[in-house]
This record gives C-alpha cells, sequence and structure tokens, in this order.
C-alpha cells in the first residue's frame, strides 16, 4: 500500500503527538457510539421480533406506574457513560493544551486578512518574518519552514478578527482570537512535527471576511541539517 500524502489532503504516514492523543479519543469515542447502537438496535429488533409473535389480543397490556430496576438502569448506565466520555476528554484536553515552554523552535503566528505572518525564534535567534498575501494556491502563499520531529511552539494573535490556524496533516487547529494578552494561555499551544519531510498545506479554518478562503500557507519540514542551512542564510535576521 503506497504511503500517504497529506498534502494532497490524505491520511499522513505519521502524525503529531496531539494528533496521536486526539486520533485515540476520536476512535474510542466511535467505538463507544457504535457499540451502543449495536445494543439499541438488537434492543429494537428484539421487542418488534417478540411482540410479532405474540397474538394480539383486543384489551390492553398490563398497565404499571413505574419500574424501579428498569429505571435505576435507564439512570446510572448514561450517567457511566458520560462520565467515562467527560474523563477521558478532560484529560485528552489538558494534554493537548499543555505548553511545556522547553520548544526547539517558537513561531509567532499573526493572522489577518487575509494572510499570515510567521515570525521564528530558534537558538536565540528571530529570523526575519514571512508575510503573505491572499492565493488560491497554498503553494503559492506565505511559507513557514520547520525542522522534523522537534517540538514547536505557536503564538497566535490577530489585529482585526477572529481565524483559525489549520494545518490538517497535524491533526490540530486553533482559533486566533484578536485582543487576547501576549500571557494568555489561549494564545498558545506545542505540537511536535511530523518525521517526514515535505510541503503541507495549511489555511483559516473560521470564516473571517471576503478572501478567505484564499487565506492559505503551506509548511515546509525539512531535516535538521537544511534546517540549520535555512536559518545561516536568512538576512535581517536579528540575534
Amino acid at each position: 500500500m503506497p504511503k500517504a500524502d497529506w498534502s494532497r489532503g490524505l491520511l499522513p504516514t505519521s502524525i503529531t503527538t496531539q494528533g496521536d492523543t486526539i486520533t485515540n479519543l476520536w476512535n474510542g469515542a466511535w467505538i463507544a457510539a457504535l457499540a451502543t447502537g449495536v445494543v439499541v438496535i438488537f434492543l429494537i429488533v428484539w421487542a418488534c421480533i417478540f411482540h410479532t409473535r405474540r397474538r394480539a389480543k383486543a384489551e390492553l397490556p398490563p398497565q404499571v406506574r413505574y419500574n424501579l430496576p428498569i429505571e435505576i438502569f435507564y439512570t446510572l448506565v448514561p450517567l457511566v457513560m458520560v462520565s467515562v466520555f467527560f474523563f477521558f476528554t478532560a484529560r485528552d484536553t489538558r494534554e493537548v493544551d499543555a505548553v511545556s515552554g522547553k520548544a526547539d523552535v517558537r513561531v509567532k503566528v499573526e493572522a489577518f486578512q487575509w494572510s499570515w505572518r510567521f515570525t521564528t525564534e530558534v537558538g536565540g535567534k528571530t529570523l526575519k518574518p514571512v508575510t503573505g498575501t491572499p492565493v488560491n494556491d497554498y503553494h503559492q502563499g506565505p511559507q513557514l519552514v520547520l525542522p522534523v520531529n522537534k517540538r514547536v511552539e505557536f503564538d497566535l494573535s490577530s489585529p482585526d478578527v477572529i481565524h483559525s490556524f489549520w494545518v490538517p496533516a497535524f491533526l490540530f487547529k486553533r482559533d486566533v482570537i484578536p485582543g487576547l494578552q501576549e500571557n494568555d494561555k489561549g494564545r498558545k499551544f506545542e505540537i511536535v512535527t511530523l518525521n517526514k519531510p515535505g510541503v503541507y498545506a495549511g489555511r483559516c479554518a473560521e470564516l473571517c471576511g471576503v478572501d478567505h478562503s484564499r487565506m492559505l500557507f503551506n509548511v515546509k519540514l525539512v531535516p535538521q541539517a537544511e534546517y540549520d542551512q535555512y536559518i545561516a542564510t536568512q538576512t535581517g535576521s536579528a540575534q
């Protein structure tokens, strides 16, 4: 089976740590939902067959005001299911939102109508910002260059409206909300980049105005040696 390429919108061969967490939560939720569906369908089919085999009578079946065991069962089972979902969702949300402060690369992402500005800080150096314009093809948009399999911290800001920073291959996105202070936790998130070099599509996932559909960019993942060369060749970078 050939390896898939997320730059073409298919499943990546490897995903980030957050992607693993989200995938596990998603798969677990689907398994639980399917199991519940199977039980419900079985009970419906059983009830239909059971009552079809019984000959209908003119009189009504025995009427009861309540059935305590069944009512307790109907109350406890949904409560347990919701509690389990809540536990795993809260646990995984806390893990996904965690920012260690020990990232190998830090990127300041500025979203504006209708493009992006990326300012990278690595090894004590701040590289020259990369600023884009609205485009029809993500290959033509601003390019963010990052090393493979490294921890990256993103700091998101917007001067105008709500945007959403989304790289589908990372299986993670975050709204860019204007007005948040620099120390606000809602501005930052952290991922471990894919271990496969390539150019991956990025876009705004929040309807933000006329050129929302053209608010495209790309992330280029390169080996560490190539990334070191990229940093060395950046002109206008500052300590």
